[in-house]
């Protein structure tokens, strides 16, 4: 029953996340509390015995893993300055005034200082994504926390193991040469092992060795042996050669990681959240009540200090700002990684008898859960009245990177319409990327879209595809992201009245779209000929001279209004467009003896 519980628990809590559209693992971290600590239902020693140890050291190896799946170096390269800057300079600067202040202010021993320091330089896109959904800053601002996000994540993770493995070496030696010896020979396992077997499982995934339904299953159970070996080999070294697997994994060319990124959304509902449901139970209210208001000084030190000076002095040299540069200091929530890595050191550190590692979790979890429920209770008013909050959002997430959807993104660019494109279809989205197109290539409902796709200035969505069933589950999906009157699609052709019967009508009501014309109809039209043309309405040349011009067959797309407000069409039939409008259609191509009389009448 206590099994089934957690698992009806962590889903309860990942729900309650997507409904208020706030961080998981703040409820999580809540939800494990309230069943531990607070009503004693779940007690992990009790429950999982001898297994408990095991399971969170497999469980962070997996976290890491993934983690580090998405730290690619052209990554670090491509996003500016400002990100160049604040991974190695924000790195240093928190870990080194946050081990400053938990040595000074809490007096605690410096190996736990030092890696407490080290854990929370962790952020992670899965605490920034959401809030960025939410508060909608100006691009830069997103831009720069995002990567931060998802760059910090695998870079602090491996700091953190690093300052980890260097603890546990120096304890093992009675001598400093030993204690060298201990760590040297750690890093070495670590990296060689690590690298070989990054190398050996791209391999097998970029050569097809392993059929495809073996992919994941397959590169996550051999992660794991690698993970066991590497402990045989070096005491606690597994961590950090999983760790540099995946990051050899992400920088290998033409190994297709995605697919085990995308399983890892599975995986973290059924795994992820089950462990800090357990994390959560094991916190200790006594540990932090000794601890006391020192506690509150060190985060107020890390969230009023720490950040402000990684950022003023990363920002040297770049474009950005005061109001900027104080948004920036003040959001920083730590995530997944510094909850799973601090338990499982702590635990560790326990077991081989480090004094004072039991009050390594308490520090940890209350600086997850101040700085995420304080930065989302904020981040918004904040953003205001620093004025650095998007204005209502025009743009369109584009469904589609095919001919049409192309064609249509084109247009709406030349009016100065963000435009986002996204395809599972690597020739689409090469295309687009020919024409400049922002795209996302990938599954648009993944988790890994969620925190890599820029919608800066999006708050509409086009679903322009031909993939019926993911036409449908991204409906489901952007509905709850941008809410009803947002999201249109596409008729389903000579099926949708059948399909009428089956589709709930939450879906229904998004259809219609371009007078109920389907992706089929759309895409024979462009094979003909048919071109997408801008025309503005004037005293002169109504509505109607356009339908006559082009004997009544354009198809208008979207109309722009006297105040620039653009709006797709949903019927040409109760269009009814005024003078200095702006009509943005489809319309077919002119015969030539029409087009020459034209240019003549022109000249």
């Amino acid at each position: 029953m206590i099994l089934a519980s957690i698992g009806v628990i962590s889903l309860f809590c990942q729900w309650l996340a997507w409904r208020v559209r706030m961080p998981a693992i703040l409820f999580l971290l809540i939800g494990g509390i309230v069943a531990g600590p607070v009503t004693g239902f779940l007690q992990p020693e009790a429950v999982f015995d001898d297994l408990l140890f095991p399971l969170i050291s497999l469980a962070v190896a997996i976290i890491l893993f993934e983690g580090s799946l998405t730290l690619r170096a052209e990554e670090i390269r491509s996003h500016g300055k400002m990100v160049r800057n604040l991974i190695p300079v924000g790195s240093i600067v928190t870990c080194t005034i946050g081990t400053l202040a938990a040595r000074w202010i809490l007096d605690v021993p410096w190996e736990v200082a030092l890696l407490f320091g080290a854990i929370s330089v962790v952020t992670g896109p899965t605490v920034i994504a959401p809030l960025l959904r939410a508060v909608r800053p100006t691009s830069s601002i997103a831009n720069i926390l995002r990567w931060e996000g998802i760059i910090i994540d695998p870079v602090g993770a491996l700091l953190a193991v690093l300052v980890f493995e260097g603890i546990v070496s120096w304890g093992q030696g009675n001598v400093f040469g030993h204690s060298a010896w201990i760590f040297g020979k750690t890093l070495m396992v670590g990296f060689l092992i690590g690298a070989g077997a990054g190398y050996l499982n791209g391999l097998a995934l970029r050569k097809h060795w392993l059929p495809q339904y073996l992919h994941n299953a397959g590169t996550l159970t051999f992660m794991l042996g690698v993970y066991v070996l590497s402990n045989e080999l070096a005491h606690e070294s597994g961590l950090l050669t999983v760790t540099v697997m995946g990051i050899w994994m992400a920088n290998m060319k033409q190994v297709p990681v995605e697919d085990i990124l995308e399983f890892k959304e599975s995986l973290s509902v059924l795994l992820i959240s089950a462990l800090f449901i357990i994390l959560a139970a094991r916190v200790d209210f006594g540990s932090i009540a000794e601890l006391g208001w020192g506690l509150a000084a060190v985060l107020a030190v890390l969230m009023l200090l720490a950040r402000p000076v990684s950022i003023f002095l990363s920002a040297i040299g770049t474009s950005l700002n005061w109001r900027e540069k104080v948004y920036l200091s003040w959001i920083a929530p730590r995530g997944i990684v510094a909850a799973a890595v601090s338990a499982l050191f702590a635990f560790q550190l326990e077991r081989i008898g480090f004094e004072g590692a039991d009050v390594l979790v308490p520090m940890v979890f209350m600086l997850i859960i101040t700085t995420v429920t304080l930065q989302s209770l904020t981040a918004r008013p904040f953003a205001r009245l620093l004025s650095v909050q998007e204005p209502p959002a025009h743009g369109f997430l584009i469904l589609g990177a095919n001919p049409v959807a192309r064609l249509i993104a084109e247009a709406l660019q030349k009016h100065d319409v963000p435009v986002m494109l996204t395809d599972t279809n690597w020739e689409n989205v090469r295309q687009a990327r020919m024409k400049n197109m922002p795209v996302y290539f990938g599954n648009p409902v993944s988790e890994h879209a969620a925190t890599h796709m820029d919608l800066t200035g999006i708050g509409n969505v086009l679903i322009l595809s031909p993939y019926k069933q993911l036409n449908s589950l991204a409906t489901y999906h952007f509905l709850d992201w941008f809410g009803d009157g947002s999201v249109f699609s596409l008729s389903e052709g000579d099926q949708d009245q059948r399909a009428r019967l089956q589709t709930a009508g939450k879906i229904q009501r998004t259809r219609g779209l371009f007078s109920e014309a389907s992706y089929a109809k759309l895409a024979s039209l462009v094979s003909q000929g048919y071109t997408v043309k801008t025309t503005h309405l004037r005293e002169e040349f109504g509505y109607q001279q356009f339908l006559d011009q082009y004997q009544n067959q354009p198809l208008v797309l979207f109309v722009m209004d006297s105040r620039k407000h653009i709006r797709p069409v949903r019927s040409m039939e109760e269009l009814e467009p005024e003078e200095d409008w702006t009509l943005i259609s489809l319309v077919p191509p002119q015969p030539k003896k029409e087009r020459k009389e034209r240019k003549e009448r022109g000249n």
